[in-house]
């Protein structure tokens, strides 16, 4: 049986793409002088199709769940901060608050699975369970629990696009998710935790080990202490290794990302990625259908490590580099503003036969 998830994703308008390229190549200016503002009104012109984009309904959807793995002590933070900020969030103190606010964006905020037992004001109830399972001891999630959040994160893409949403972001909170998606990451690129753990919440280096030992032990409980390749090559499906790793390892927000990532490239909505734990959902999601990175921009490097070994997993090159490591989707909507700007551009720009300048040549 084919999954929803595994169904093709829309392609790219290849018209727009090229239609978009000359406009650019016929603007006052010298070709390229504009740099990756360019590149980036010629990608949305694809994915919009239209050779003029534009953003004027982005959407922010922020995902939170808590995580079992904190009971081995990796975070700086004490778990009942999960249900804190998105009291925080909903009441316009958080920073993603701000900057949602100052973009003008929709935000909205999802309970995936935290340990609050009743719904908060302002909030999505949407709980897949009271937080993960410890997965040094078991799996994260059940296969009922992971296809609920990313039914969720589909769901949540629909009433985005029902909104009029014409840009995607998605943010998390959870105490933990930085061991989680660092363990996700591992598990697909086959590396061992040392190499993706970081400080998270601000844990000091004594921390940092002891969270890359927690990491090695789930590898190894769950079978993913091999290679990739190898497990790629025993697999029947391509796209088995992913999903049973966001099952055993991941964290109910961060399937819930990975469904709306790949909701989005179905459906045609461009997404800006934000930072570590997003990009280990958008790593996941591209595994479990490859057409997903196509919708893909990336908004900044995070100061987390292991943020660049997941960037060049995926070829992605980054917008910003800012040393932002806040998570909740708060470094793209920072990088909101250089897309609109690249749309402003892109479509506000004469033409040299519009303006009637003179156009150069490209040789001598």
């Amino acid at each position: 049986m084919t999954l929803w998830w595994q169904q093709p994703v829309k392609p790219l308008d290849e018209s727009a793409r090229a239609v978009a390229r000359l406009r650019q190549d016929n603007l006052t200016k010298p070709p390229g002088s504009l740099g990756r503002l360019e590149q980036l009104a010629v990608e949305l012109a694809a994915m919009q199709y239209q050779a003029k984009p534009r953003i004027d309904q982005p959407c922010i959807s922020i995902f939170a769940g808590d995580h079992g793995v904190v009971a081995e002590g990796v975070s700086a933070f004490p778990q009942e901060v999960t249900q804190q900020m998105l009291a925080n969030f909903v009441n316009g103190g958080a920073a993603i608050s701000v900057l949602a606010h100052a973009a003008g964006a929709r935000l909205e905020v999802i309970d995936t699975g935290t340990l609050a037992q009743a719904p908060l004001p302002g909030v999505i109830w949407a709980k897949a369970g009271d937080g993960t399972a410890n997965f040094t001891q078991s799996p994260a999630m059940s296969e009922a629990q992971l296809a609920h959040c990313l039914d969720l994160g589909r769901d949540t893409v629909q009433r985005a696009l029902s909104n009029g949403c014409d840009l995607f972001i998605g943010g998390e909170m959870g105490i933990g998710n930085t061991t989680s998606a660092a363990a996700l990451a591992c598990a697909l690129l086959g590396l061992p935790g040392r190499e993706l753990a970081g400080p998270g919440t601000g844990l000091d280096a004594g921390g940092v080990n002891h969270k890359a030992e927690v990491i090695d032990r789930g590898l190894a409980l769950h079978g993913f202490a091999i290679s990739p390749a190898m497990r790629f090559a025993s697999s029947p499906h391509p796209t088995a290794l992913a999903h049973a790793a966001l099952r055993c390892l991941g964290g109910f927000e961060i399937a819930a990302l990975a469904g709306a990532y790949l909701a989005c490239a179905q459906l045609g909505l461009p997404v800006l990625v934000d930072g570590f734990i997003t990009t280990a959902a958008a790593l996941a999601a591209c595994r479990m259908n490859p057409g997903v990175r196509d919708w893909l921009l990336f908004a900044h490097a995070s100061a987390e490590p292991g943020h660049v070994r997941l960037l060049a997993a995926l070829d992605a090159e980054p917008l910003l580099r800012l040393e932002m490591r806040l998570g909740e989707g708060s470094g793209a909507a920072t990088a909101l503003p250089l897309l609109r700007l690249a749309c402003e551009l892109h479509g506000g720009m004469a033409t040299f036969a519009e303006a009637g300048v003179s156009a150069g040549t490209r040789h001598g």
